[in-house]
This record gives C-alpha cells, structure tokens and sequence, in this order.
C-alpha cells in the first residue's frame, strides 16, 4: 500500500476500515471509542489537535431497509505514535435526543467491532505553531513547533472533545503557554472527560485554569452558577479572562453559543483572525443530511445546469435542473458515491472544491478560511449553480 507524503495528498478524505481497540463511559449519555491504527495506515491517519473524523456504517432504516449513514466526531486525545509504527484515534460520542447513531453506538458499539473511519480533517486548530503544524508527522506531538502564549476555549457540553486534545498539546509544547477553558454544562455528572481535566490541572497549576459553568446546579461561585448568556460572559471576560491579553480563541459548541461568544468578542475588538470556532450542529434542523445525495429527475430537453467535476483525476460531466436548486455534492452524487463528504450542513468542509469556471451561490460556511473562500473553494453541499456551466475540482 502507498501511504501519502505530502500535506496536500492528506487532506483529501478516505475510509479505511478500523478496529475498536476500547470503548470507555464517560458518562450515561457519551462513551470515548478508540480506533486501532495499524502501521501500514498510520500515515493516513496523521492529524493536528482539533481535528474530526466521520464515522460510516450501514443502519436500518424506518422501514428497516440498510442505508448509509455518515457522522462527524472531534478527535479527542493528543497525537501518539506507538514503537511498533501503529496509532490510534479516540472520539467522544455523545447521545443525542432522537439520534439514531449515537443512540446506538452508546449502547452496542463494543471492543473488537470494525467500523469505516475516514482520514482526519479540519481546520479547528491553533494557527500559532510553527513550520511543523502541517499534515505530515503528527503524530509525534513532541515535534510540534508552538510559541508561548495566551489561550482561551470556550466550550459546551461534547464541545470539549476537540479543545481537550488543543489544550494538552498546546500545554505540553511550551512551558510558557497559559490555558483559561470556560465549560458550560447542565450539572456535574454531564461534564464528559471530567477526570482527565482535573489530571491536566494537576499537571499544569499554574498554567491552566478551569472554570466549569453549571446551568442546573448551584456552584459557590455565583458567576459559575446558570446559563451562560451575554450577561454572564460579559462578567467572565471582565473578571476571570482579560480578553486583549489572549493570542487565540477557541470556541466550540451550539450555534447559539459559539455565535454568542463571536459577536461580544468581536464587540471587545478580538480581530477576527484570532478566533478558532467549530460547530457541531448550524442551528438549522431542517437541513437535509444528504447520506447519498437526494433524488433529483433530469429532462435534457428542459433547462439545466451543467456541472463538471473532477475527483482522484477522473472528469465526470451532470446535468442539474434549474428548478431543482441542487447542490453540486447532491448532484456529484448521483455519478460519483465516492464524492468526500461528512456533515453536508456546511459545518464540517469534507466536501470542499476549488471553483474552476462559472460561479455559484453558497448559502452558508462555517468550515471555510477567508483565504480559502478568496483563493476559490466553495463548499459544494451548500453550493448551487448560478451560471450555465460550473466546474469544480475536489482535487484542486
């Protein structure tokens, strides 16, 4: 098997199949799995701190007929490499109300199940390191190049999984980085990795400060009792967190609450370039999940959109209805099952494109960089024709 060498070959998504080596409780709604990374795939599996992995299997449906069904999880843990060559990759999944998958996995996802785990991805990581944070090697955190500085998460619920795996690595590489992480959740048996945050405060007590916010149980502390709202997050960032000393922000969580903390940030002057953020839902329930792209009747002799797209060096040519407002994920679909995707929400950038010719509508982006968006890639599941004739290249 080749394995890739360089940055740019990385990041393009692939499945390969890979044993659960560990599931662990972390509390009665989330588990920690851990995936077994065997050495001749340790290079597909390299990842920066931060970053997420989709998770693919087949489930019954209503009518109990088999379909794909694709989700998202942060990677939870630092970067390791064991002596042998091999790896691994930890998630946290947490159960949601009504979620098919995650209901099962807390339930029957056991050590020694296979599942399809795609090759990290992402762009929620710290934009302070140096030459080294690229998509080669990273699984050796101790060679990760990172400037002392001031860092601050803000996170909810399972919008730990990814700031944990930031904040050990961030803390571990330079003895004169600060750590503040804000963690809201409902009550203390809900807080998810809760003994591993107090082993890093252990670790780092002078450099790493907790303050847990609980929404239904009284905390001594008047400012760590209740929801965190505007007012709240306005005492904190006035008392606990001075926010013009901070180098980076890392925000993950509900829309509502990342949007929150991005607008009175932004109202403090925080320049933009200095906030990280991840969704983990836009907010948007109706959004359609697109598992295998919705199903979309074309008449040649109609008017139609005619999108060209090319993925792993192969040119495939569609024909999209005006009417239809398709996306061209849903539209590269219908040709190519291959086509990467995870989220199809707009939130993850699994499906990302570099626009070629014609132009496009793209109707949300929490995934893309300013400078990616300026350079040309568009994220096709939020992406619709406004021109005749569109060409994207996912290997652009």
């Amino acid at each position: 098997m080749t394995v890739p060498t360089d940055a740019a070959a990385r990041r393009r998504a692939s499945f390969h199949k890979l044993k659960v080596s560990g599931v662990r409780r972390l509390t009665e709604d989330a588990i920690e799995v851990t995936f077994g990374v065997p050495a001749e795939l340790a290079g597909y599996y390299d990842y920066l701190p931060g970053q997420y992995v989709a998770l693919r299997t087949q489930m019954p449906d209503d009518d109990g007929d088999l379909k794909e069904v694709r989700r998202s999880y942060s990677i939870c843990a630092a970067p390791i490499q064991f002596d042998d060559g091999s790896s691994e990759i930890r998630v946290a999944i947490k159960r949601d109300l009504g979620g098919r998958f995650s209901t099962w996995a807390n339930a029957e996802l056991a050590e020694g199940d296979s599942m399809e785990v795609m090759s990290p991805m992402g762009a929620f990581i710290s934009k302070r390191g140096g030459p080294s944070n690229v998509l080669t090697g990273m699984n050796h955190p101790e060679d990760l190049v990172a400037g002392a500085g001031t860092f601050v998460a803000i996170a909810a619920g399972s919008g730990i999984t990814p700031v944990i795996a930031i904040a050990r690595t961030l803390l571990a590489a330079n003895t004169g980085t600060r750590f503040d992480l804000v963690y809201a959740n409902k009550a203390s048996m809900d807080v998810m990795f809760l003994e591993e945050l107090a082993d890093l405060k252990d670790k780092y007590p002078s450099r790493l400060a907790l303050h847990h916010v609980l929404s239904r149980e009284q905390r001594i502390a008047p400012l760590l009792s209740g929801r965190l709202d505007a007012d709240k997050l306005e005492a904190l960032l006035g008392t606990a967190i001075h926010s013009d000393d901070v180098d980076e922000w890392f925000l993950c969580g509900p829309f509502e609450l990342v949007q929150l903390c991005r607008d009175t940030l932004a109202a403090r002057g925080v320049p933009k370039e200095n906030i990280r953020f991840e969704l983990f839902t836009t907010g948007t329930p109706n959004r359609p999940e697109g598992q295998a792209g919705r199903r979309v009747i074309v008449d040649e002799s109609a008017e139609n959109y005619k999108i060209t797209f090319t993925l792993d060096g192969l040119k495939a040519d569609i024909l999209s209805p005006t009417h239809a407002r398709e996306s061209i994920l849903n539209a590269a679909l219908r040709v190519r099952p291959d086509v990467p995707f995870a989220c199809a929400g707009g939130v993850c950038g699994t499906c990302r494109a570099k626009l070629v010719s014609g132009k496009v509508e793209m109707d949300e982006n929490y995934a893309l960089e300013p400078d990616e968006v300026a350079n040309g890639y568009v994220l096709t599941c939020q992406s619709r024709p406004t021109t005749p004739e569109v060409t994207v290249d996912y290997d652009g």
